[in-house]
């Protein structure tokens, strides 16, 4: 394969012209940047305006789960695995309380089980196939997805209805229709995907904390040495 012949060999930046057309740059993309922040605040308005009882719903709901023995599967596909992956570790680990570590685990971080799925069966099969060794009736899987049209996702919340696992789903306004199906639904007011993903993590955030409060009211938020992330 050969080399990509936009990306040269790096050079030092000392160069004051590189320096002076790297600020002509800077200067032309100020706008582009107000406007796509100005578009994303708008987003995070919108959830923080319309979501809050459906977070306190869902976190109420897992929390009762999780105290019963359930665990919570999480997944998603690309930066929607990112996010899902950072619930897992959120409620795994810590949020702001030092205290137990709760059973969450992300269905994304398997490379073997996901490669060999992959490789054997299908990628659409990747999460379902995690799910049929792991998961119980009483449990829950959370589902991150901006369009509502991912195979692998859609296929684990068909498994999840038919064996007892509920079904929590993130999406945004092209994943509408097809969230609904699922037994708890946030739906992000946009159809741009970036916008889309910064008000999951934003809804999953105040999830976590709510969940974590409700679990654990006495434990104390951080600890020296192990406060920062």
């Amino acid at each position: 394969m050969e080399r990509n012949p936009q990306r040269p060999s790096p050079s030092p930046a000392a160069d004051p012209e590189r320096a002076a057309a790297v600020a002509a740059i800077a200067a032309r993309m100020e706008g582009a940047a107000a406007r796509f922040l100005a578009e994303a605040a708008e987003v995070q308005r919108a959830v923080a305006a319309g979501e809050a009882p459906r977070v306190a719903r869902v976190a109420a709901f897992v929390a009762d789960r999780l105290r019963h023995g359930a665990t919570l599967y999480t997944c998603g596909n690309g930066g929607s695995a990112a996010d899902a992956q950072h619930v897992a570790a959120e409620l795994a680990g810590k949020f702001f309380r030092v205290r137990p570590g709760l059973a969450a685990l992300a269905l994304t971080t398997n490379s073997s089980a996901l490669t060999a799925i992959a490789n054997d069966f299908s990628f659409d099969e990747v999460f379902v196939r995690q799910l049929e060794g792991l998961a119980r009736p009483g449990d829950v899987l959370m589902l991150f997805t901006t369009s509502g049209r991912s195979p692998n996702v859609r296929l684990a919340a068909e498994w999840a209805r038919a064996h007892g696992v509920a079904t929590v789903a993130l999406v945004g306004e092209p994943g509408r229709a097809w969230a609904a199906g699922c037994d708890h639904a946030f739906v992000v007011p946009s159809d741009v995907t970036p916008h889309i993903q910064q008000g999951h993590i934003t809804l999953a955030h105040a999830f976590c904390a709510l969940v974590e409060a409700e679990l654990f009211p006495e434990a104390a938020a951080g600890a020296p040495g192990r406060g920062a992330p």
